[in-house]
């Protein structure tokens, strides 16, 4: 019989753990400080999630379990000792895969605590519940990648998108804000019923939750009822985390969500809320759900050409006059990149060793993670005097800020794949080749074609920053806008950059050449096993 009595290793769950006491840290300290000294939060917060990330260290080129049910082992066990651990039927797992996806979201995490620091004070937005709400879906995004039974999937899941759906709507008195929001909210919380109905057939079906149970027992179901059963929990148990990645025909919500969020927040989905569904995905897929491979690999095979085919065409109808419009682009330019994230979790249905094959998927969200949140703190700087936020508000930025200009051309660069943006192109090859390496001809031709349309964006993008200053100087003050009286006339007083802004976009810069520099630190984990 099982014992229900599982071990605690405190060291493999700090990162989390101290993310989460963090936001704790800072709930009650918002009690005791005055309006004043809100501000301090906002560095408690960015030094939580810096200790967090430091907390990895330790972990590295390790491999360590916890909340595992210990099994009864006579031949191992010594009379009256402890049962040994069964290593495989945990619910915490600290292994190369989990540390670099946290890495990855508390990294993205700490970027946006750079980019809110401000942006709080100038929005006035509630600065307890901001920072609290941030490190709450920090938290819950940096616990779901070493999770591996279904109920701490979903609820580490749920713990990430919850307070999303708050920190969207937190700009009170404003309707795209609110909207936002509400889309956002409504959309997740049916995804969220699809997948709990999922994992309840699953457990009718195997009996277990652990993932390392469930594939096994998947392989062997006695009654074909059961079968039925569990191919149905299969099914409804991707949907939520295809919603998590913004993969057709689930992504309706995100350009809307972009544009009524905060931009940090907007940054802080389009990379920590991506890596948190594809994590999910490869784990329920690889981990969970291998023997079905013939099901999910195809269905992948199809919500990556059909996402990377929707996102593309959209960012390329986009309106350079139109309110928003650069932070439109980006959002659809994001569903493009998932199509191409999703492209090695589809060859890990067809090939013989699906935890290779997903390592293109990580090399990939790591390139895209410091690329689109270095271009969503370049909006955040044009935002300052330009609100309104569109494409032809970037024209002539090389005349007026000439380092944002070349950073943003980069960053738009490696996205398109183009030199100097040489980790994006590596990047590119790499998922292309895990297509054609798993027999997955039409899906690489598919790629290979949106690829070329994203080119046509984001050099459009590129060319604008670099157009003559006469064409990008400053409307005159008479001259209407579409925004708020009073935006327009704190627009002049914004006009100084902030310490913090400078730096998340330095730091982005910095890691995108260092990677173009040497991308053989982000393609190692191409080659490697992670899982």
């Amino acid at each position: 019989m099982t014992s229900l009595v599982q071990s605690v290793d405190w060291l493999a769950i700090a990162p989390p753990t101290l993310t989460a006491a963090a936001a704790l840290v800072v709930l009650v300290t918002d009690l005791f400080l005055p309006a004043a000294r809100k501000p301090l939060l906002g560095w408690i917060a960015t030094g939580g999630l810096a200790l967090a990330a430091l907390s990895l260290l330790p972990l590295l080129g390790g491999h360590r379990a916890t909340f595992c049910l210990a099994q009864p082992s006579p031949a191992t066990a010594p009379a009256g000792g402890h049962p040994a651990l069964a290593a495989d039927v945990c619910s915490y797992v600290a292994d190369p895969f989990a540390l670099v996806i946290q890495f990855l979201v508390l990294a993205g995490a700490l970027l946006t605590a750079l980019l809110s620091v401000d942006a709080v004070k100038e929005h006035r937005l509630p600065a307890g519940e901001y920072w609290f709400l941030l490190l709450s879906s920090a938290a819950g995004a940096a616990l779901l990648p070493a999770s591996r039974d279904l109920a701490t999937l979903v609820i580490a899941l749920e713990v990430a998108s919850l307070p999303a759906f708050a920190l969207v709507g937190l700009r009170r008195g404003d309707r795209l804000s609110s909207e936002a929001a509400l889309k956002f909210f409504l959309s997740s919380v049916v995804a969220t019923a699809v997948t709990l109905l999922g994992v309840s057939f699953l457990y009718a079906a195997t009996g277990s939750l652990h993932l390392s149970q469930v594939a096994h027992t998947l392989t062997a179901l006695p009654d074909p009822r059961l079968a039925t059963l569990a191919a149905a929990g299969v099914a409804l148990t991707l949907v939520g985390f295809a919603f998590k990645t913004a993969a057709v025909p689930f992504h309706f919500w995100v350009p809307d969500t972009y544009v009524g969020a905060p931009l940090p927040i907007a940054a802080y989905l389009s990379v920590v809320g991506k890596a948190v569904g594809f994590s999910g995905l490869i784990l329920v897929t690889v981990r969970g759900f291998p023997s079905y491979a013939h099901v999910w690999g195809p269905a992948m095979a199809v919500l990556a050409a059909l996402t990377m085919t929707a996102g593309n065409v959209a960012a390329l109808r986009q309106d350079p006059d139109r309110r928003h419009g650069a932070v439109r682009l980006l959002a659809w330019s994001s569903v493009g990149q998932a199509g191409y994230l999703l492209v090695p979790i589809a060859a890990a249905g067809y090939t013989g060793d699906p935890a290779h094959a997903i390592g293109a998927t990580v090399a990939y969200a790591l390139m895209y993670a410091a690329v689109n949140l270095g271009a969503f703190a370049v909006a955040a700087l044009v935002a300052r005097t330009r609100p309104a936020n569109r494409i032809a508000d970037y024209r002539g930025l090389y005349a007026r800020h000439p380092l944002a200009a070349l950073a943003l051309g980069f960053f738009l660069l490696c996205l398109a794949g183009l030199p100097p943006g040489v980790i994006g192109l590596f990047a590119k090859v790499t998922v292309f080749s895990a297509a054609v390496d798993a027999g997955l001809g039409w899906l690489a031709v598919v790629m290979a074609v949106n690829v070329a349309i994203a080119l046509y964006y984001y050099l459009q993008w590129t060319a604008v920053l670099f157009r003559g200053a006469g064409e990008g100087a400053e409307r005159p003050t008479g001259e209407p806008t579409g925004e708020p009286a009073e935006a327009a006339a704190a627009a002049p007083l914004r006009a100084a950059v902030p310490a913090t802004l400078t730096t998340a976009i330095a730091l982005a810069a910095v890691l995108g050449i260092a990677l173009s520099g040497a991308p053989q630190l982000v393609l190692r984990f191409a080659s490697g096993a992670l899982l």
